[in-house]
């Protein structure tokens, strides 16, 4: 299990990324946080729509996703009632400076909008690159940090894990949290999301702690995380360990050291159910993580399966969630269906995934449901909303 460790450190590294050379160059140029960015179009004509792809990196992982989004995005289009949209597909090489590069050539080319890209410091280089051409970014990112300006998330992000899972959990009456995370990259963003969303729903995190990513280095932290969370008084440990890395390890560690999962339940801020052994760790039994609507998810991958003969990479959903957002906003006959403002409807869209919106501050909510494991089987507590009541994160 931790012989995976190192291609995980990587491909999260990636994915969270803080590059200095992205952040000097954001410095660059400064939107206007209330302006309503965005291209004025013609709703008669086909929208230009410029879709950044990590392909041509050299890498088969990445050629794989390019392709995925590809398909993904054209499928959207062919399921469009109305709207025209005018596809081009740029290959970044997963570069941030190939990826600027191509945006700019995509802006010369006509492009409206831009769609992609997956990577992080990729993202950030392509919204502060076209941002003078007041074109909007939606990005494959999760990362939150990137978001904002002309640059919108579309990546199922850490912050709205978070919140959902401790909205539930404090109508439970959860209210004191210990935090556990690896020592990476991706441990430390999804610690802070985690901290963020506590404090936003008037919790208290009464303990953080961390373990190297290691089998050694979680076994060696594991008497001091039990200890700490036993004195913090805490009532849950909301851990970022992934099932395919960490998990095993921390959700068994630390309960064959004492703690009490009867009195302080795991909570994961990632997906329990993507690997099935996680499902018969007893230290999981009655915890929570969130999950989307496994109904509309199985619809897409059914349909993508169905076209194009292979299964969707779990990321494929995003790319046409993107085209179905554009498509939804050019169908209403509006000039503006590309801006900021139209692009922050509340009401929302659906997606491959279920229900989702883009917010003001450039993140995203999706829908999600809580879900627990009991008696090795997913059982889910508090079902996926349909459609947004309130203002979001």
């Amino acid at each position: 299990m931790f012989a995976r460790f190192r291609n995980a450190r990587k491909s999260t590294a990636r994915f969270f990324a803080f590059l200095s050379l992205a952040w000097l160059a954001a410095c660059d140029v400064t939107l206007d946080p209330n302006a309503n960015v965005g291209q004025e179009i013609d709703p008669d004509d086909p929208v230009q729509v410029a879709l950044l792809v990590p392909g041509g990196s050299g890498e088969g992982s990445d050629a794989f996703l390019a392709q995925n989004f590809e398909n993904a995005a054209r499928l959207a289009i062919s399921d469009l009632n109305g709207p025209k949209i005018e596809l081009r597909v740029y290959n970044t090489g997963g570069s941030p400076a190939v990826a600027a590069n191509v945006a700019r050539e995509a802006v010369n080319d006509g492009a409206q909008i831009i769609l992609g890209p997956l990577f992080a410091e990729a993202a950030n280089a392509v919204g502060v690159a076209v941002a003078g051409d007041n074109i909007n970014v939606l990005t494959f990112s999760n990362n939150a940090s990137i978001a904002g300006g002309n640059v919108f998330v579309l990546g199922q992000t850490f912050d709205n894990t978070a919140n959902r899972l401790v909205r539930y959990a404090s109508r439970q009456g959860i209210s004191r949290f210990a935090v556990v995370h690896g020592n990476d990259i991706g441990g430390q963003v999804g610690s802070d999301a985690i901290s963020r969303a506590v404090q936003n729903n008037g919790g208290q995190v009464v303990t953080t702690q961390s373990y190297p990513l290691s089998q050694q280095g979680i076994f060696g932290a594991t008497r001091g995380i039990v200890s700490s969370v036993r004195n913090s008084g805490a009532q849950a440990v909301f851990t970022t360990a992934s099932a395919n890395s960490d998990l095993p390890i921390v959700a068994t560690a630390l309960p064959d050291a004492g703690m009490d999962t009867s009195t302080a339940k795991f909570i994961g801020l990632t997906r329990w159910d993507t690997v099935p052994q996680m499902l018969a760790l007893p230290g999981l039994e009655g915890g929570l993580f969130a999950m989307p609507d496994q109904s509309t998810s199985s619809l897409f991958q059914n349909r993508y399966s169905a076209t194009f003969g292979s299964i969707p990479h779990p990321l494929a959903g995003i790319a046409y969630d993107g085209i179905a957002a554009i498509g939804a906003l050019v169908a209403s006959g509006n000039d503006q269906a590309l801006t900021k403002d139209a692009l922050t409807t509340p009401q929302g869209f659906r997606g491959t995934a279920g229900s989702f919106r883009f917010l003001p501050n450039g993140l995203n909510e999706r829908a999600l449901a809580v879900a627990t494991i009991e008696n090795n089987q997913v059982v889910i507590l508090d079902s996926a909303p349909r459609s947004f009541g309130g203002p979001g994160l």
